[in-house]
C-alpha cells in the first residue's frame, strides 16, 4: 500500500473533517500537510488496509488536538500586543461601508430597517417608538429583513462556513452589489 494510493483516496475526506473543526483554509491546509508526513513516517505502523482509513483519522483527530493546545498557548499571552491598534469605530465605518451596497438592494423600508438598527446601533425599542409600531412588531420586520439581505448575500457569493457559523472562505457570483475596498 503506498502512500500516494492513501493520499488520493481519503484526502478529500480529511480535508472535510479538517474544515468541520477549524475554519481558517491556511490553517487547515498546513494540517492536511502535516497530517500528510505524519501518514508517510508511519505507514509501517499500519497492519492491514482495512485499519488505514481509521488510523489516518485518529492522526488527523490528534493533529487537531495538537493544533488547538499550540493556539490556547499562544492565547495565553498578552491580547493586547496582538490586537489591532485601529479605533473600532473606524471599523465599523469601513464594514458599514462594505455591506451598504448590500442593504441599499433591499427594498428602501427593509434598507432603512437594517441602516438603523444593526449600522447606526439604534435600539429596536427606540427605533419602534420612532415608528409608531409595536416592539415584537419591529423584531419580526428585523429578523424578515435580515433574512432578505441573506438572501442578497447568497445570490452575490457562495459561502463556505464552518461548524460554528464563521465564514471562512467564499467565491463571488456576481459583482452585482459592488466590492468591498
Amino acid at each position: 500500500m503506498s502512500i500516494e494510493y492513501i493520499w488520493k483516496e481519503y484526502r478529500t475526506a480529511l480535508k472535510r473533517f479538517l474544515h468541520a473543526k477549524i475554519s481558517n483554509e491556511a490553517d487547515v491546509d498546513d494540517l492536511l500537510q502535516d497530517i500528510l508526513i505524519k501518514t508517510y513516517n508511519n505507514l509501517a505502523a499500519v497492519k492491514t488496509q482495512k485499519s488505514v482509513k481509521s488510523w489516518l483519522f485518529q492522526i488527523a483527530n490528534n493533529t487537531i488536538i495538537d493544533y488547538y493546545r499550540k493556539k490556547g498557548r499562544a492565547q495565553d499571552a498578552n491580547v493586547d500586543e496582538h490586537w489591532p491598534a485601529e479605533d473600532t469605530q473606524e471599523v465599523t465605518i469601513d464594514l458599514s461601508n462594505c455591506i451598504s451596497p448590500f442593504i441599499n438592494a433591499l427594498p428602501e423600508e427593509n434598507a432603512n430597517l437594517l441602516t438603523a438598527i444593526d449600522v447606526n446601533n439604534q435600539s429596536q425599542k427606540e427605533y419602534a417608538e420612532q415608528l409608531g409600531v409595536s416592539y415584537s412588531t419591529l423584531k419580526s420586520r428585523v429578523q424578515k429583513s435580515r433574512g432578505l439581505l441573506k438572501k442578497v448575500f447568497d445570490d452575490c457569493c457562495d459561502f463556505k462556513i464552518d461548524k460554528i457559523g464563521n465564514v471562512y472562505d467564499y467565491e463571488v457570483k456576481t459583482k452585482k452589489y459592488g466590492k468591498c475596498d
